[in-house]
């Protein structure tokens, strides 16, 4: 997860159900994507989790609408975006939450 230094800033929570299929397909697409939005404007971090019944949720945290709206019609990412839906998800939710206050600690 990268510093963010942007307040308020925007996060995209990903809850998912995996699908048993193509699990190698589903990990270097998922790797293609994470490298792919690093370089996007406006991309600012992202945190992952999923449990080994495939239940998972990821965050990905934007500067602004627009980077989202970028990301999300972004054409490597909306091939993915089908694949997901045929193959690698039996379910899916997006939440876009603005984040206006954060703090945490670090041993």
């Amino acid at each position: 997860m990268a510093v963010r230094q942007h307040k308020p800033y925007y996060a995209v929570i990903f809850s998912s159900q995996r699908s048993k299929e193509d699990e190698a397909g589903y990990q270097a697409m998922a790797e293609r994507m994470f490298m792919l939005a690093q370089k996007q404007a406006g991309y600012l971090g992202f945190e992952s989790v999923r449990d080994q019944n495939g239940s998972g949720i990821s965050v990905s945290y934007w500067k602004d609408k627009a980077s989202i709206k970028a990301w999300k019609d972004q054409t490597d990412h909306l091939v993915a975006q089908g694949q997901g839906r045929s193959r690698w998800y039996t379910q899916y939710k997006i939440r876009i939450a603005i984040v206006k206050n954060e703090y945490g600690f670090k041993k």
